[in-house]
């Protein structure tokens, strides 16, 4: 016979299983936001006299939580870099792109931890000084003590998320020629000292360019323009691919390999970005969603341009081209995502999707060749992001009674880091080429980067290209 207490129990599991259908999937969601509230609320209250935490207290919780997510989300983006770069190459490089990007973030977590993050925010003039292997105290970074300032752990755990994308972009544009060895070394050269010095330049507390007042909100110059600048001296000086330029002047399409995982990446990338900017408020405050919301109007309207500009062009709407359009969208509006109006965010976003189609054929014109179009969208679009600060800022741009000056500081940032960016990765990309040499040999690229550099495939028993690439280039006489 069932006890009373098992009658119950009984009633209420039936009661359970009939309701819980109807509850909506938002409010089941908010459950555990809900248990960290009340759990928050109940230590405030419960604590004894002199323990209970202060507002200031739990306010800089909640920021450095909100700080944590948002890096979270910014590391997430590899997985969408991955995908995007690895979809838009041939099917015989595919392990060779998901190696580099799942490696460079590992490689730019240490180079940041050991050197980048000091020179960045380290006291100093042209680069930081001290405090290396994170073992400074908060103030050797520029930061406050917690709760006054974020603790330093998340501090650097949302910049070395930065520092990763910035490298990550350059595997795209160097992708299907590059050895596996000269891109980690060089990925290691770029975290540990051209990302950081440039960006101490602007974001830390002895920055020079930003104590001339230029703004940089998430990074269009510092993560974008920098990964860009590195990307652009990396396929100039590996050249490009075997058959990609013939000797008639032709210009010949390698498709990519699967728009699948390609357009996967793009959301991942997209969604990651919500990390990016909003997170750069460093707290969690009103201007987080609005923030959001300028960076997705950007991206929905590069996504459009994009689409609408190579349906014009070329007379298709090209999905690589809506992808890149809206990554171009996202890259704009990050150096002013929190000061612009929804209309130049608007018009930032739609600017930049057209200009990523326009790019993408120039560079090819010049016989860059960028397989994934990463110059177009991080180089040329963190420089239109960057200089529409200057048109679009609501309180200091041309466009809104600004006058010159924001854009003239603009323009003088642009210049500054792109010229000290090139000329350092000229020499990383020179001496590397010297010492331990920059390209696979022909048969290698041909064969595939998978099975000669990593001695497996990402499709084992797949109809291969190979010798199909060798016989088309010997009846093109390449």
């Amino acid at each position: 016979m069932m006890s009373g207490k098992s009658v119950t129990n009984g009633l209420f599991l039936n009661r359970a299983r009939t309701w819980l259908p109807r509850v909506s999937p938002a409010w089941i969601a908010c459950v555990p936001l809900a248990a960290l509230l009340v759990a928050i609320v109940s230590t405030a209250a419960g604590a004894q006299s002199g323990d209970a935490p202060s507002l200031q207290e739990l306010k800089a919780t909640l920021d450095t939580i909100w700080v944590l997510l948002a890096a979270i989300l910014v590391v997430f983006m590899n997985a969408g870099f991955a995908m995007l770069e690895t979809g838009f190459c041939r099917q015989k490089n595919a392990v060779s792109l998901l190696s580099k990007n799942l490696i460079v973030f590992a490689l730019a977590t240490i180079a940041f931890w050991a050197v980048g993050f000091s020179l960045m925010f380290g006291s100093g003039g042209l680069m930081g000084l001290g405090g290396w292997f994170l073992t400074g105290e908060p103030s050797a970074y520029g930061l406050s003590p917690f709760p006054e300032g974020l603790p330093v752990a998340v501090f650097f755990l949302f910049q070395a998320a930065f520092a990763g994308t910035a490298a990550t972009i350059v595997s795209g544009a160097v992708a299907e020629r590059i050895k596996f060895g000269t891109f980690t070394i060089f990925s290691l050269l770029l975290v540990a000292f051209a990302y950081p010095i440039a960006g101490h330049w602007v974001w830390s507390s002895n920055a020079w360019l930003g104590d001339l007042g230029f703004s940089d909100f998430a990074g269009s110059t510092v993560v974008h323009s920098v990964g860009g600048w590195a990307a652009l001296m990396g396929a100039a000086f590996l050249g490009p691919r075997t058959g990609k330029y013939r000797r008639d002047g032709r210009i010949s399409g390698i498709p990519p390999h699967n728009m699948s995982i390609a357009t996967l990446g793009a959301l991942i990338l997209w969604i990651g970005w919500f990390g990016f900017n909003p997170g750069s408020e460093l707290a969690a405050n009103e201007n987080v969603p609005y923030i959001a919301l300028t960076t997705n109007l950007a991206a929905a309207a590069g996504g459009i341009t994009g689409t609408v500009t190579s349906r014009l062009r070329f007379g298709n709407p090209d999905l690589s081209m809506t992808i890149n359009g809206i990554l171009a969208g996202l890259v704009a509006i990050t150096a002013s995502c929190a000061g612009v109006g929804y209309f130049g965010a608007v018009i930032i976003g739609a600017i930049a999707g057209t200009l990523v189609v326009f790019s993408v054929e120039a560079f090819d014109s010049l016989h860059i060749d960028d397989p994934v179009g990463a110059i177009s969208v991080h180089l040329v679009n963190g420089i239109w992001g960057t200089l529409a600060v200057g048109f679009f800022d609501l309180k200091t741009g041309l466009l809104f009674g600004g006058g010159l000056t924001q854009l003239g500081v603009q323009i003088l940032g642009i210049l500054s880091i792109g010229v000290f960016t090139v000329a350092l990765c000229s020499i990383f990309w020179s001496v590397l080429r010297s010492v331990i040499g920059l390209r696979v040999d022909r048969h290698e690229e041909i064969q595939g980067l998978d099975i000669g550099e990593h001695a497996m495939e990402a499709y084992a028993g797949f109809v291969k290209e190979a010798d199909r690439t060798e016989s088309y280039l010997e009846s093109a006489g390449e």
